[in-house]
């Protein structure tokens, strides 16, 4: 498997709150759910942390045991990660660092993935067309508070009022029946993932994204998600990056296009010739 990775901070200089990490036969990608001033967390280490430490351990779990299902690999991942940290952490705290959680493996003539939160895979076929799988179940069940938010621009002194109420929606729901599932330092949520395999014969390429580099093609409409595939195999990762910063740039204040945060972390990993 060949692949090229791009990841940057929102912001220059920022901690990216991001990971990605790729080995010849798989690749990971976790974005951490950010915690807003003002809203408490349990654990000492932070979600740059937890992102990176569950996303190199994860790696290590699909290397290490081939033919083990990726879920399985995740709560393993997630099981040694929470020993690393619960003596000096709250990990029942609701405001425990979380993160979305994309894994690919490729091994015995398929590729296999995993999709949990709102991070997203692209797979681009061998006849030029794309599926996109995303697990849409946040969406779903934070509408009404998205919409609250959406609707005051993010220079208005009322939006971070909005914005901490809304993150205390996203703390309730979490990893609950009827709400979302995300990882967290309880395991049961790898069962909660979305997974499945494709034929290697059947693939060209697999863009990973994370929900910051997926903003052109699901938020601004300034692409598709197979436009994104295709910028990322003739230009690279990196292109996603500057399509991403110019569209914000463009709108600092988020009247154009609403949303939480005017910039994010943005992370791609662009993976082909699959079968070699």
């Amino acid at each position: 498997m060949r692949a090229w990775l791009a990841t940057v901070p929102a912001w220059p200089g920022g901690v990216n709150e991001d990971f990605a990490a790729i080995s010849p036969s798989a690749a990971v990608l976790l974005d951490g759910a950010g915690i807003p001033h003002g809203v408490e967390s349990g654990c000492v280490h932070g979600v740059a942390w937890f992102a990176r430490t569950l996303g190199t351990v994860l790696l290590a779990e699909i290397e290490d045991a081939s033919a083990r299902p990726l879920a399985d690999c995740l709560a393993a991942a997630i099981s040694r990660v929470r020993l690393m940290h619960e003596g000096a952490c709250d990990l029942a705290h609701p405001g425990s660092p979380t993160a979305t959680v994309l894994a690919i493996r490729v091994a015995g003539g398929q590729l296999d993935y995993l999709v949990l939160a709102d991070s997203s895979i692209v797979l681009t076929g061998a006849d030029g067309g794309s599926e996109v799988i995303t697990d849409r179940r946040l969406d779903e069940v934070l509408s009404s508070t998205r919409a609250t938010v959406k609707s005051i621009s993010l220079t208005d002194p009322g939006y971070p009022d909005a914005f901490r109420r809304h993150i205390l929606e996203v703390q309730r729901l979490r990893n609950s029946p009827g709400g979302f599932w995300v990882a967290s330092p309880d395991p049961a949520a790898a069962r909660n993932a979305m997974t499945g395999s494709r034929p290697l014969a059947s693939l060209r390429s697999v863009l990973l994204l994370s929900d910051g580099a997926s903003r052109p093609a699901d938020l601004f409409g300034l692409e598709t998600f197979a436009g994104l595939a295709e910028r990322a195999r003739t230009q690279g990762p990196r292109d996603l990056v500057r399509l991403v910063r110019e569209a914000e740039a463009s709108d600092p204040d988020g009247r154009r296009w609403r949303r939480s945060k005017a910039h994010d972390d943005v992370t791609a990993v662009y993976c082909d010739e699959l079968g070699s």
